[in-house]
């Protein structure tokens, strides 16, 4: 299991320092999340600024671009970074492509499905010259001329890795994907029961298996030297579980415990602007199920515990800081060597 870290630059005057000090740190890949910036811009400069690091989008929303104008970024990010790019892409909810976005929400699952399969299309066309004919519901890709052909590159095609939570998602990796980014907001009850169960149903549809996909997740860590610094690290991540646990398409985590009434309240708060209310309704087991906690000298090994026979990457939910540098170097070292 590989120790990855999130790239947390406000400004692109910032990336290349941030992610030289990640690859200097150790981490085996450099994440970028679509928030509040464009998530491909600063890989173009990372890709320019490191030599090892692998970089991805964990994740890039996927709707708002079209798939030939993923497939570009993707082929030309790959050059750029020498082969290490991971094109990682997501539905987003509803609520947030239509009214964030501006793009029309329909059947999320079979329209992501046409979008790998049309960007597999596309790359296979520049690279071996196949003739574009793939024809689907939402979209279709049937013409390609020398002028906007980009050609074959010397690097494999990028790996595509989506993100889910639910059945249908699941599978999907499972079928086409070269990886799956768990959503932060699990426990291990739900990807036993519904995470792992429907990635091997897609696996064994497609004649698969589990070493085909790369398992990858951002954990919460509540992690501290002292109980008071622990009870400190609570809060934020109490927030952050209560954010997602607000999100309907996500009730179903919290009922695999039976928790999901709390779910329904917490939505209710969410529309009513009643955030230190949301807090409040996760509960210290909750913390428990969703979180890993422990002193900084017990972190790793719990984390390997729990984790080991699930995921091959993994990456802390709080991010790296480079002013912290001796305590990263040893969290790394145990993971990444």
């Amino acid at each position: 299991m590989k120790l990855d870290t999130v790239l947390m630059s406000a400004s692109l005057h910032d990336v290349a320092a941030g992610a030289q000090a990640a690859e200097s740190m150790g981490f085996d890949a450099l994440w970028t999340a679509e928030t509040s910036h464009d998530p491909f811009f600063p890989l173009v400069l990372a890709a320019e600024h490191t030599r090892r690091i692998k970089l991805g989008t964990a994740i890039a929303v996927a709707f708002p671009r079209s798939p030939m104008v993923l497939a570009q970024i993707g082929w030309d990010l790959q050059v750029q970074s020498g082969g290490r790019f991971i094109l990682g892409l997501g539905t987003q909810v509803k609520g947030h492509n239509e009214r964030r976005f501006g793009v029309k929400w329909e059947h999320p699952g079979p329209k992501l499905r046409e979008m790998i399969e049309m960007i597999h299309a596309i790359w296979d066309c520049w690279q071996n010259g196949t003739r574009p004919s793939f024809v689907g519901r939402f979209y279709n890709f049937t013409l390609m001329t020398p002028f906007f052909n980009a050609g074959p590159i010397q690097y494999p095609r990028p790996p595509i890795y989506i993100a889910g939570v639910n059945e249908y998602m699941c599978c999907l990796a499972g079928e086409l994907c070269d990886g799956f980014h768990i959503h932060p907001f699990h426990s291990m009850k739900y990807l036993d029961e519904v995470v792992f169960s429907n990635i091997h149903r897609g696996l064994k549809k497609t004649g698969r298996a589990r070493k085909d996909i790369t398992m990858s997740t951002t954990a919460f860590v509540i992690a501290g030297d002292t109980p008071a610094e622990i009870a400190a690290a609570q809060a934020p991540v109490r927030q952050q579980i209560a954010f997602y646990a607000s999100t309907p398409a996500y009730v179903g985590v919290l009922e695999a415990h039976g928790w999901g009434e709390t779910g329904r309240r917490l939505t209710e708060k969410s529309k009513r602007g009643d955030w230190a209310g949301m807090t409040a309704e996760i509960t210290d087991e909750m913390l428990d199920v969703y979180a890993t906690t422990g002193t900084y000298d017990q972190i790793v090994d719990k984390l390997k515990r729990k984790y080991d026979a699930y995921l091959d990457r993994i990456t802390f939910y709080m991010p790296f800081t480079a002013g912290d540098k001796d305590r990263w170097r040893t969290i790394v070292a145990a993971f990444n060597g």
